[in-house]
């Protein structure tokens, strides 16, 4: 599932991000949603959110819903 749709995710969602500074090498970062930041209901390089531990990026695929 890509992260392109904000009624896809909600907090407690487990996803993949790319943070900005990693946005040129595409690591990838996991995690749990804590917040949804994109106001919008769809962003063509995913939605961005933050996770429980901070840090924040966007979604480029859900792993499991709450």
């Amino acid at each position: 599932m890509d992260g392109q749709y904000r009624k896809k995710i909600r907090p407690g969602t487990a996803v993949n991000i790319v943070r900005k500074a990693d946005q040129h090498s595409g690591r990838l970062t996991r995690g749990m949603v804590e917040a949804i930041l994109t106001r919008s209901p769809h962003h063509p390089h995913g939605i961005k959110v933050r996770l429980t531990d901070g840090q924040v990026g966007r979604v480029k695929a859900i792993l499991s819903t709450p």
